[in-house]
């Protein structure tokens, strides 16, 4: 099944597109003459989409409307991953939910797929978390999307704290104080700081023990 896909614009403005399987996060701008008018997906169908196994093979998710390819994985992105899920949960079992690469209601038109994700305790059987305590994303190749395209996502849905897990850099950016759907502060920490969880203040994160 082949779907129209675009680079990501920001909304409101038109796309240019080009027949894929599914566009790359950090794909460049494709040029067609005439630019054409995107239909965007909604949240609902592209969930439709998926529980038809039409991304049965890809791993893939929903961006400002887009059905995007997500970057491949290296072992240093998959080893954060797992040494940040674990402390999390340690640290918040009983408290708050904590999922790993898992779906986000984000709103109408987005649905990211967070690789950690700290989420009010409850049962998500039937439909995704749609709201967060935390947002990790672990960036190598996916650094500028993180930061741009993501952190609005993020920041509009209501996210109050967004880490950047940047490993190309050796940092923990942490993204908070939102102000009209964008955040307003980013701080970095390197290895050796220790980081507070704003939603859960007697928790803090080493740098050293994720990156």
């Amino acid at each position: 099944m082949l779907l129209l896909v675009a680079e990501l614009p920001a909304p409101g403005v038109r796309a240019n597109l080009r027949t894929v399987s599914a566009v790359s996060s950090d794909a460049a701008a494709v040029s067609v003459e005439p630019a054409l008018d995107v239909r965007r997906f909604t949240r609902a169908e592209y969930e439709r989409l998926v529980e038809q196994g039409v991304f049965e093979n890809e791993r893939v998710e929903l961006l400002r409307g887009f059905i995007v390819r997500m970057s491949p994985k290296g072992p240093a992105h998959d080893s954060a991953i797992d040494r940040l899920h674990e402390q999390l949960l340690l640290a918040l079992r009983g408290r708050a939910r904590v999922r790993s690469q898992s779906a986000f209601a984000a709103s109408n038109g987005s649905e990211p797929e967070p690789d950690v994700a700290v989420v009010p305790s409850g049962e998500y059987r039937n439909e995704h978390p749609s709201m967060a305590f935390l947002i990790v994303e672990v960036a190598d190749s996916s650094l500028q999307t993180d930061r741009t395209t993501k952190a609005r996502i993020y920041a509009e849905s209501g996210v109050e704290e967004y880490w950047i897990v940047n490993i190309r850099n050796g940092l923990i950016e942490v993204h908070t104080d939102i102000v009209d759907g964008a955040y307003t502060r980013i701080t970095p920490f390197a290895r050796g700081s220790q980081i507070t969880l704003h939603a859960f203040p007697d928790v803090s994160i080493g740098a050293s023990d994720v990156l």
